[in-house]
């Protein structure tokens, strides 16, 4: 059963509930959410519910309908966030890609594969070390010494790792080589196996059974909660059917429903699944399509050679293309590539002792207020645990970040249907001491929000940001003619005030977000009527705090602005100069020059061919410009 408590509650009454219910024989989990926190009792006993009711500090008590209690998305509405080492999360709003060979078979080889993927993007490393096979006389693995090597390829490379275990015995044993566990398929039922797994609390990478149905796979995730971990991950890697074509048969339908089902993330395993190295890239983008979570494939330097599973591990060129597929997916289904390390969270203590005064537990500013596309962006980059600072101008983050009140400020700077956000563009030549260090696209998915309850024929007045009015204006002259469209500054300020007002009759057109954070009602999801409707949002901070914001990545692009004389060809000049060190540019405006009228500067985006390069087109520039600024350097997706 799930047990609310009351927003007041004193923590002696929390106490007294606990206790009673632990006396029933009922195991406690108390889970704080954003919206409440509740106590989740699951076992075999039985009590009168309205005991439990009668209780000081409780609000309510639902029954829990499903056979898996901690699994169910009953019990926790938010979505788990596993945590595995200490750079990578895997859930909300990222995708994770786990990379490496079936089988550890040398040092060597596990180091070289190792560098590759973490060169190509992969955030974590597999590696079998006890492989449980059809044939006993196949390759069984390296077993201990195996996860000797793989650890030390993890450390070095900075990712962690995980690795299947087969017998309960080898828990003690493999808990100190290996970030996450490993359950395999053949494994999944094994009920022993898990109890003892998930006794250790450490997180879990479950694979879905053979032929398991989707309530047996969440029923043996019960199984690894109920014994003492919270951090488990699902995986779909194929089922057993009919079909012969393929090794096993992808369920990408699956992604979804457990979605619905469970609050657990869910990935997906498409080397297993498929069997082929050739399904592994597509069927990778239809899981991240279908809302998976990231993806954990097979990847060898010499499949040819390997000793399992080599017609399904992919060529290191292969795998690289395939996550910059992914990446590129990404922006569509509202996600990011989770990158090791990520921002400001990932900072050595090296580099943050040599930048002064910077601590880094400040908030993120941003434009707007909570459940704004901005702050979506913030979580994108440093994670959903960072704290943001809203601020109502752009000016306002400029000032905040200016003046050490945060280190970082997320503002956006272009959009696919609007174009160019001008203001942030002139703040940052207003503010020479801030520099660019990073960029985030998100998707804009713009819903119709209501108070609960609320219907279309209620709606008489709706409420968004202009382009957020204009980018929906066929939805709202087919669906609400009457409805009086009314301009507000900020798209989820606009269900900030919807919700203040608590009236059905004005409606608010903003994302997801924001909806969650004000507890509005969806009424209809995606009214956009261009979908393809994105916007890229600049990472902004200090010149002197730059070197601190790391990424896995070298610049491949700059910002900066000039002016030229007024003479004709004084333009072409500075073109030259970029074509000359192929500096393609990505973006080209010219801004009024505040106090000097029909007077103009450029701003210009520009990519970055290399170091030496980019350093002798930044002195033959000052040749050619008058009033030459770099706005900073930063990776571009």
């Amino acid at each position: 059963m799930i047990i609310v408590l009351n927003s007041n509650i004193t923590e002696e009454q929390k106490h007294h509930i606990r206790s009673f219910l632990s006396s029933k024989g009922y195991q406690v989990h108390e889970i704080v959410g954003t919206e409440e926190t509740v106590f989740g009792a699951v076992g075999r006993a039985t009590v009168d519910v309205r005991e439990v009711e009668m209780l000081p500090g409780v609000a309510k008590v639902v029954p829990i309908t499903k056979p898996y209690k901690l699994a169910s998305r009953e019990l926790k509405k938010e979505d788990t966030i596993v945590q595995v080492g200490k750079h990578v999360t895997i859930g909300g709003g990222r995708i994770v890609v786990i990379a490496g060979p079936c089988a550890v078979e040398s040092r060597e080889q596990i180091m070289r594969i190792a560098g590759e993927v973490r060169e190509a993007g992969a955030v974590m490393l597999r590696g079998g070390a006890f492989k449980p096979r059809t044939s006993p006389y196949a390759f069984q693995g390296l077993g201990e010494e195996g996860l000797k090597y793989l650890k030390e390829a993890g450390e070095r490379y900075d990712m962690p790792v995980t690795s299947e275990i087969v017998s309960p015995d080898s828990v003690e044993m493999m808990k100190d080589y290996v970030d996450m566990f490993q359950i395999g398929a053949r494994n999944m039922q094994n009920f022993e196996l898990l109890k003892a797994v998930g006794k250790t609390g450490m997180p879990v990478l479950l694979k879905r059974g053979l032929s398991a149905t989707i309530d047996e796979w969440l029923m043996a995730a019960e199984y690894l909660m109920s014994s003492g971990t919270d951090q488990v991950v699902l995986c779909e890697r194929g089922i057993r059917t009919f079909e012969r074509a393929t090794r096993n048969t992808l369920d990408c339908s699956a992604i979804p429903v457990v979605q619905k089902l469970t609050h657990l993330p869910v990935i997906g395993d498409p080397s297993h699944a498929t069997g082929m190295r050739d399904m592994v890239s597509p069927m990778s983008l239809a899981l991240i399509a279908g809302g998976a979570s990231g993806v954990i494939v097979e990847v060898h330097d010499h499949p040819e050679q390997a000793l399992s599973d080599g017609p399904q591990s992919l060529y290191p060129e292969q795998f690289e293309k395939m996550v910059r597929d992914i990446e590129a997916l990404a922006p569509v289904v509202g996600k990011s590539l989770e990158r090791v390390p990520r921002s400001h969270l990932a900072v050595s203590a090296e580099i943050a002792g040599q930048v002064p005064d910077i601590n880094l537990d400040l908030p993120i500013a941003f434009q707007g207020v909570h459940g704004a596309f901005s702050e979506l962006a913030v979580s994108r980059l440093f994670g959903e645990a960072a704290k943001t600072y809203p601020c109502k101008e752009f000016f306002d983050v400029f000032k905040a970040v200016d003046s050490g009140k945060v280190i970082y400020g997320v503002v956006p700077v272009e959009n696919t249907l609007g174009g160019t956000v001008n203001g942030t563009i002139d703040l940052l030549t207003r503010f020479p001491n801030i520099q660019v260090v990073g960029e985030q696209q998100i998707r804009i998915n713009h819903d119709l929000i209501v108070v609960p309850g609320a219907q279309l024929s209620d709606i008489k007045e709706v409420y968004s940001h202009p382009q957020g009015l204009a980018q929906c204006a066929d939805f709202l002259a087919k669906y609400l003619p009457d409805a009086r469209p009314v301009s507000f500054f900020d798209t989820a300020g606009s269900v900030e005030y919807i919700a203040q007002q608590d009236d059905k009759s004005k409606a608010a057109i903003a994302g997801k977000p924001a909806a969650e954070f004000y507890h509005m009602e969806i009424l209809r999801e995606g009214i956009e009527t261009n979908p393809k409707n994105y916007t890229r949002f600049y990472v902004i901070c200090r010149q002197e705090h730059a070197r601190a914001f790391l990424s896995s990545h070298s610049p491949n692009r700059t910002v900066f602005s000039f002016t030229v004389g007024d003479q004709p060809g004084t333009l072409l000049k500075v073109l030259k100069v970029l074509e000359a060190h192929r500096m393609n540019m990505k973006k080209l405006e010219s801004r009024p020059i505040p106090g000097k009228p029909w007077e103009y500067s450029f701003v210009v985006e520009s990519e970055i061919p290399g170091a030496e390069a980019f350093l002798q087109a930044r002195g033959e520039l000052r040749d050619v410009c008058g009033n030459l600024q770099f706005h900073g350097t930063f990776f571009a997706e």
